[in-house]
């Protein structure tokens, strides 16, 4: 279905994609931590309130919410929620990435059975049937009401993105969604795609500042060679923002530059462990390596030992001050002596 709109040039060049703070702030780096992403169908872009989850009238969005947020000391993965775009059909279904498992026709009343079965104990939902859905899925971020730059951006790119899907025969194995807030409205248009590397693992991709020109190759580059598009990506599923920015030069996880950083991160691993062995080891195996970086914190610690080894390490200082005092000692008797015996030929 077209959602093609005409935007005035008067809010294209405020809203749209001719706006001046367009490439104006590097992305990589610029999504919050999660590992799971849980996306609710309902509605449309045209019915969602600025916050979707606030509604007093429309329900699911806000149990769902607040169920997470309730149990969110119970849920061991990091989950993010949002809204996609549903229908008569399709509305209540959820989409869970990156396990591909979807639950039809969610409601008010299943909503704490199924944060508990499904999100907090990883089990399939006593009420509902799984399903496996597989293909690329892309979702743009389209809610105007909470911000007019995805509002005139997000119709606009799903249109392209349709539009060249279907050029290209792929209906049947892409699939665009609009979504609501996922943040950095003034990174628009915003858009996640969660598409299978060649290993058939599912990853979740972010992107910014993307222009229907874009598309293309989102498609072409991203989508069928498996290759990020660096000057548009913003981070990935299952990073932190730091460890985002310093992929922005990187393929996905089945290019070669991802392998190296495997490599090294094992490597790392091997020092760490070997630092570990060749610290002294407490009961059990508890380690009481102490961190020597400052004199002053290592004089302190051997003023107020704490447990069996640092006791151990404080009396071997404190017999290694004893001897050298002992040597200065006697050091001073014998140039006493010497002196003395000087004297006393003198005399």
């Amino acid at each position: 279905m077209s959602t093609t709109t005409t935007t005035p040039v008067q809010d294209d060049d405020k809203f749209g994609f001719n706006r001046d703070e367009m490439y104006k702030t590097n992305l990589a780096g610029t999504v919050d931590p999660y590992d799971r992403h849980v996306f609710l169908s309902f509605k449309g872009p045209d019915d969602w309130l600025p916050r979707v989850e606030d509604s007093e009238t429309d329900l699911l969005p806000k149990l769902l919410s607040s169920a997470l947020k309730n149990r969110k000391n119970d849920i061991t993965v990091k989950t993010k929620m949002t809204i996609c775009g549903g229908g008569d059909e399709t509305d209540g279904d959820v989409l869970i990435f990156p396990e591909m498992i979807k639950y039809k026709g969610l409601k008010d009343s299943d909503v704490d059975g199924f944060v508990d079965d499904v999100l907090v104990n990883g089990k399939p939902w006593a009420s509902g049937v799984q399903e496996v859905f597989t293909g690329s899925h892309v979702f743009v971020c389209a809610h105007g009401s909470r911000d007019k730059r995805c509002g005139v951006c997000g119709p606009a790119l799903m249109d392209k993105l349709n539009e060249e899907i279907e050029s290209r025969g792929l209906k049947d194995q892409i699939f665009v969604s609009p979504c609501s807030h996922v943040g950095g409205h003034k990174y628009a248009g915003n858009l996640i795609i969660y598409s299978p590397d060649s290993e058939g693992k599912t990853m979740g991709h972010w992107y910014g500042y993307v222009t229907p020109s874009d598309v293309p190759a989102l498609l072409d580059q991203h989508i069928a060679k498996g290759e990020i598009i660096e000057r548009l990506w913003r981070g990935q599923m299952g990073a932190a923002p730091e460890e985002g920015a310093k992929g922005d030069a990187e393929k996905l996880p089945n290019g070669k530059k991802e392998k190296k950083r495997k490599k090294h991160e094992e490597s790392n691993g091997q020092v760490n462990k070997e630092i570990v062995g060749g610290c002294c080891q407490g009961a059990n195996g508890v380690s009481c390596c102490q961190d020597g970086s400052s004199d002053a914190t290592a004089e302190k610690k051997l003023k107020e030992p704490k447990g069996a080894c640092g006791l151990s390490g404080w009396i071997a200082s404190l017999e290694q001050r004893d001897v050298l005092t002992g040597v200065a000692v006697i050091g001073a008797v014998a140039t006493v002596a010497v002196a003395y015996s000087v004297y006393r030929r003198s005399g």
